[in-house]
């Protein structure tokens, strides 16, 4: 029985570049749906689930960003913003959000599939992860179960995106030592070629908004990475 076929959706307001990406991901394996707005996606996403979404920012109706909000706000699906604003502000902003990729228009469709690949890759890692070790992991008030990929603070759940679970759980699983962004790259974000390593920290930026009701903290490591350390503040069990 052939596997089943991981589904994407695209929007995209250019035909030649949905149709480019299209391409790309249908020979490497995927079932692909395109759409030239955001809202069609959103539409068709709300009726049938995906398995990742890719967006591009500026789209007649709702930009990208707006969509990626929307759509973090019940679910955490993959997604992957690609855009011809490449500031930095549009970046970091792109990731904290919610995206888990952002990459800068023009790009090989090649490094697309790449990164497709690697975030597929990852969450795959991820459940494969729980069976060699413990049923959860807890640091303060932080508690987090790999083999139901939840979160809770002091019991109450924290909703976080699939990247922000990877890298929460890797600094956790390994909390009594710093990590270096090469090895999160690397085992978060299973890319084994050098890449820009400012995505670690845009996602260690989002986390740590979202780790503010909790009792741990995401320390830096100046020039190397970071560590959990816990404050013993507001422990509630």
């Amino acid at each position: 029985m052939a596997p089943i076929q991981k589904k994407i959706l695209i929007a995209d307001d250019s035909a030649p570049i949905r149709d480019l990406i299209k391409s790309f991901l249908k020979n490497a394996g995927y079932a692909v749906e395109t759409f030239e707005t955001g809202d069609d996606l959103y539409a068709a996403f709300v009726k049938h689930s995906a398995d990742l979404i890719i967006l591009d920012i500026m789209m007649p109706g709702t930009d990208g960003l707006m969509i990626c909000t929307k759509i973090r706000e019940t679910s955490g699906v993959p997604i992957i913003i690609v855009s011809a604003r490449d500031s930095e502000l549009d970046r970091i902003t792109g990731i904290t959000i919610g995206s888990d990729d952002y990459l800068v228009k023009p790009f090989s469709p090649i490094e697309l599939v790449t990164r497709v690949n690697a975030l597929f890759r990852r969450l795959e890692y991820a459940k494969q992860t729980p069976a060699i070790e413990n049923d959860h992991f807890r640091l303060g008030n932080v508690t987090l179960y790999p083999k139901t990929r939840k979160v809770t603070s002091s019991e109450a759940p924290l909703e976080l995106s699939p990247t922000e679970y990877e890298m929460l759980h890797y600094l956790i699983a390994h909390q009594d030592r710093a990590v270096s962004r090469d090895e999160l790259l690397k085992n978060v974000w299973q890319f084994e070629a050098q890449v820009d390593t400012r995505a670690t920290d845009d996602v260690v930026k989002r986390l740590r908004k979202k780790l503010t009701s909790t009792n741990i903290r995401i320390e830096a490591v100046w020039g190397f990475g970071f560590k959990l350390e816990c404050t013993h503040e507001n422990e509630n069990g």
